[in-house]
């Protein structure tokens, strides 16, 4: 199964709750490159993700899924990395979200609300993953709904050997402040809702660059080849820019190393 990677084609952030999370309104593309996951019955459970160590969101989500529905039959799950790891683009998510749907598939089926609080208590990418492809994201990302799919464009990914934290970034912009009234957010959602797309600002892009300098370079490289527009994706490093069809991306990105041309996940 592929677990796709996003970018956030616009990502508004209020401040933080009295539970600590932060409301946002995101409009999340999913995109074509991808992780692929399997699971397949084994005597223990097992997470094969080769050259990732440490904590897996996959086993993460394994194991919410057996606590909210008793399902214990053992798996082994195995991840080809393919989303560049900590850049802001989803991919433990999206293994995560995976892994849910192969579960769900397994267990013989759940109801779709449940199986989305179940990715929510996993992480906060995690619900809009689960259906990859067109999203909008608000609350602090446990409200999903599915948006039309668009019309064909390109966009150009350029992965950072660097990494970041989101829980840093977002502290860093509690620290910088810039945090969006909350009827701003009421109005980029009605906005966003009604098929009006809301304009291409990254409220988290400030604190990343903050924290990692070398991003900027990147956001002026990918600019120079005629992107409509460049962003971090989500909490960063990684930058993107959209470009008006698949070729002009293509074209881009055989000029700046490193790059990536993909397309939206319809």
């Amino acid at each position: 199964m592929i677990a796709p990677g996003k970018v956030n084609l616009s990502l508004f952030v209020g401040a933080p709750r009295a539970d600590g999370l932060h409301p946002l309104v995101s409009v999340v593309q999913a995109v074509t490159l991808a992780d692929d996951v399997t699971m397949e019955p084994a005597g223990a459970d097992e997470i094969v993700c080769p050259g990732i160590e440490g904590a897996n969101l996959a086993a993460k989500a394994l194991a919410a899924f057996r606590a909210a529905t008793g399902w214990d039959e053992p798996q082994r799950i195995t991840i080809t990395k393919r989303i560049p790891v900590a850049a802001g683009m989803g991919g433990g998510s999206s293994d995560a979200a995976a892994v849910l749907r192969l579960a769900a598939q397994s267990f013989g089926g759940i109801d779709p609300g449940a199986l989305s609080e179940i990715a929510f208590g996993v992480g906060a990418d995690v619900p809009s993953l689960l259906d990859p492809g067109r999203v909008l994201m608000t609350r602090a990302g446990e409200r999903v709904e599915r948006l039309p799919d668009p019309e064909p464009f390109g966009l150009v990914i350029v992965p950072s050997s660097h990494t970041l934290s989101t829980p840093a970034v977002y502290a860093e912009f509690d620290r910088l402040g810039g945090a969006r009234p909350d009827d701003e957010l009421v109005a980029r959602e009605a906005q966003a809702r009604a098929g009006d797309p809301p304009p291409p600002v990254n409220g988290l892009q400030h604190a990343a660059r903050a924290l990692c300098p070398a991003i900027d370079p990147v956001i002026h490289q990918v600019a120079a080849t005629g992107a409509d527009y460049t962003l971090v994706s989500g909490s960063g490093p990684t930058v993107f820019g959209v470009f008006p069809d698949p070729d002009h991306a293509r074209a881009a990105a055989a000029r700046l190393p490193g790059a990536i041309a993909v397309e939206p996940l319809r």
